[in-house]
């Protein structure tokens, strides 16, 4: 992993990005179960790309840069100011959801007041809702940077390759990060492409590449950290391919036996969140006792959350069709 320092992050840095990565960790856990339980109907996982989301995330300015992200990016849209309650209250479908107050699935995110665009079904099309963020902050000369986040699945899609060209073409202040887990749900990488790198493919649209290790939050912290700098001095956009894990299944209807047991088995060991615990320890940022403390607060923050959504009301039924059809004006 990374020197924390020659990047210029510190030992307060590591312990809120750690913080970030496990309360999303432990939120997504939390509804895996859930389903399990009966009680939700639908999970899609970010368990083991926390790194990659977190990294990304602290890299930015949340204040003023707008995020398009992926279904798979609860600790990206947690570190940019989704709450736990906001979280729970989609996934149970309740009327205090934020992103289409119980009628969309779970994982379409959508929080205007902290710069998350809200979140198309189709996969891909939050990459033409960035690039035209983008758009807008270079014809209006503002120092702030579009970033969104998709699958390598999503990355052989038209909507991928349009919108890249265009930011090659405007040199537009735009920051695409492929989270590659290898995986387009059960399809595995080397029958998605054929090239080494999908970072290679920032050539042919003009702007910078890099291919980076998407487990290290502090190598992932650095390649958007540069990113961004290049963007706001007018540089153009940046493709960046996170090497990432996904330790999970596609969802929670997916049944991810496609992959040998032994592929199952070996993941575990390339989980982000274990390994920049251990680098922590290794670097004396934390003592066990804080770890121990964090998981408890974090543990209590969950399940009032839980309990929140659980009681909270469901929409009304007359609210189906609200923000659906234009009301005519009878007036």
């Amino acid at each position: 992993m990374m020197d924390f320092k020659e990047v210029g992050l510190d030992a307060e840095d590591l312990k809120e990005m750690y913080r970030t990565m496990l309360l999303a960790r432990k939120l997504d856990e939390r509804m895996w179960l859930l389903n399990r339980a009966g009680k939700l109907p639908f999970v899609i996982s970010c368990q083991g790309q926390e790194a990659t989301q977190v990294g990304a995330g602290y890299a930015l300015n949340k204040e003023i840069d707008v995020i398009s992200p992926y279904y798979r990016d609860l600790a990206l849209v947690t570190h940019f100011g989704m709450t736990p309650e906001e979280t729970m209250l989609s996934a149970f479908a309740k009327q205090g959801d934020i992103s289409s107050g119980g009628k969309q699935m779970p994982s379409h995110f959508s929080k205007k007041e902290n710069n998350i665009l809200t979140q198309g079904s189709c996969v891909a099309t939050q990459v033409l809702h960035a690039v035209g963020a983008s758009f807008k902050f270079k014809m209006d000369n503002e120092e702030r940077v579009a970033v969104t986040t998709l699958g390598e699945g999503s990355s052989n899609q038209g909507d991928f390759h349009e919108g890249l060209n265009f930011v090659g073409v405007h040199n537009l202040p735009f920051i695409c990060i492929i989270e590659n887990n290898k995986y387009a749900i059960s399809v595995p990488a080397n029958l998605q492409y054929g090239a080494d790198k999908l970072s290679d493919r920032a050539i042919g649209y003009g702007m910078h590449g890099e291919h980076i290790d998407g487990n290290d939050p502090i190598a992932v912290y650095k390649a958007v950290k540069e990113a961004r700098e290049r963007a706001v001095k007018g540089e153009g956009g940046t493709l960046i391919e996170a090497m990432s894990t996904r330790l999970t299944a596609h969802s929670s209807d997916d049944d991810d036996s496609y992959r040998e047991k032994t592929e199952r088995e070996d993941i575990k060991e390339e989980d982000c969140l274990i390994k920049f615990k251990e680098y922590m320890f290794e670097h004396k940022v934390a003592e066990e006792a804080w770890f121990r403390e964090l998981e408890a607060e974090l543990k209590q923050k969950i399940t009032e959350a839980t309990k929140i959504a659980e009681k909270a009301p469901y929409p009304a039924a007359e609210e189906a069709l609200t923000n659906v059809y234009e009301e005519a004006n009878h007036g």
